[in-house]
């Protein structure tokens, strides 16, 4: 690493390649022209053919081992850049974290401490910090997958007390934990309607040998328009100084991603703002973070679900709400300083799939209006396509990724549902 650091010899080294990462690399490009290098196990799309995104397939490259020496083999090839290392995976987050004295030797790294990051990375750590500052959390039902393992095996899953109405939700209380399990119909997120269903999901855990926690969770009724979305960054210092919320039109639904927004209206809302920074202060938390939150319209107030410890796949919403991550980043790492909290307040439409379909999910007449108007006025964004980065070849992959949601859709969603689900 240079001795003084300085925002022209910046490398962004992101782990991951998909349109998160993108997004967050076309932030950093955006504000400081700045390359950057995509380290995946597989070639991704979401890079490929890029102009100022070098693209490294390493297939071993979820190897913890393998993943940090590779990092070191990039740091070696750059002697004088100053190297920023980011991920949007929860699996990745955990193995920087837990090899950060030996990254930092060559990497500035916004991520927090083991001991933060345990606090917040699981589910249920999460709603006792929620707890603690009065923050309302779906009720929710702990279950142990390893001891039903051990006390009887399906016969524990159908004696296992439920003490919630159907439907509701299950989930993993460590997406990084889970994200290791091959199990026949895994699902990011599975929407449960009878115990019946519950009984054969808990079975699969069993059967497929999962150790973690599972998490059997009230469902907050209304669709995907009432879901929101809040990323937030808290530098080296303990301040929050970025800020940015929206309000989620429709989400993914092929199970590896189900539940990622697919397009979102950026809304200022502040109450949620301020819950975050309470929350980031409470944990003593470093770094990115993206709160998953939802209006319930039975009071009209938010339940939060889940703040994943780094920025979120459709992060490039931030930017378009005009508060660029990656100044916050280079304000704290690279210029050590603190500026003012920044908040996206700046109208968009944040949105990956093709704009009719997106309407095609959508039954408000209003919000639909809005959007043309947010559409016509230009402040329609897709990550992927950006203006400086449009060769021929990357128009032609940009169009064939985005005009694949259309197959997915009718596949995975082939129309709305008053859940989401």
């Amino acid at each position: 690493m240079p001795d003084a650091p300085s925002p022209a010899s910046m490398l962004l080294v992101a782990v991951g390649g998909d349109i998160g990462v993108y997004g967050l690399a076309r932030a950093f490009h955006e504000a400081y022209r700045c390359p950057a290098v995509s380290l995946t196990s597989v070639a991704t799309r979401a890079v490929q053919a890029s102009s100022f995104v070098t693209n490294v397939v390493v297939p071993d490259l979820t190897d913890e081992q393998v993943l940090v020496r590779t990092l070191e083999q990039v740091a070696a090839d750059h002697p004088d850049r100053t190297l920023v290392l980011v991920t949007n995976a929860d699996w990745y987050v955990e193995a920087i974290v837990a090899n950060a004295d030996r990254l930092r030797q060559h990497y500035l790294m916004p991520f927090c401490s083991p001991q933060a990051l345990e606090l917040v990375s699981s589910k249920d750590g999460f709603a006792e910090v929620c707890a603690r500052l009065g923050l309302a959390t779906p009720k929710t039902v702990p279950v142990d997958i390893a001891a039903l393992r051990r006390s009887g095996g399906r016969d524990a899953v159908a004696a296992l007390a439920v003490d919630l109405e159907f439907p509701v939700i299950g989930k993993p209380a460590s997406s990084a934990e889970y994200y290791y399990l091959d199990m026949p119909g895994k699902k990011k997120v599975d929407f449960v309607e009878s115990r019946a269903d519950l009984d054969d999901l808990l079975d699969r855990l069993v059967d497929a040998g999962y150790d973690g926690t599972y998490l059997v969770q009230d469902f907050i009724p209304g669709d995907e328009t009432h879901m929101r979305s809040l990323t937030a960054y808290r530098d080296s210092r303990g301040q929050v100084t970025l800020l940015a919320t929206g309000r989620v039109l429709l989400q993914e639904h092929n199970p590896g991603t189900l539940g990622n927004p697919a397009a979102i209206l950026t809304e200022p809302y502040d109450e949620a703002m301020d819950a975050a920074t309470r929350f980031l202060d409470a944990a003593d938390y470093v770094g990115f973070a993206n709160f998953d939150y939802k209006l319930d319209p039975r009071t009209g107030g938010f339940v939060y679900f889940e703040m994943n410890p780094r920025i979120g796949r459709n992060n490039y919403y931030v930017t378009a709400a005009g508060a660029n991550p990656a100044r916050a980043v280079v304000a704290d790492l690279v210029e050590g300083r603190t500026p003012e909290t920044v908040r996206g307040t700046d109208e968009a439409l944040y949105c990956v799939v093709p704009f009719d379909l997106l309407l095609r999910y959508l039954d408000d007449d209003d919000l639909k209006a809005r959007l043309r108007r947010v559409r016509q006025a230009g402040r329609m964004v897709n990550p992927l396509r950006y203006r400086a980065d449009w060769g021929l070849r990357r128009r032609y992959v940009v169009t064939g990724v985005t005009q694949m949601y259309r197959r997915k859709f009718r596949k995975y969603y082939p129309k709305a549902t008053a859940s989401g689900f």
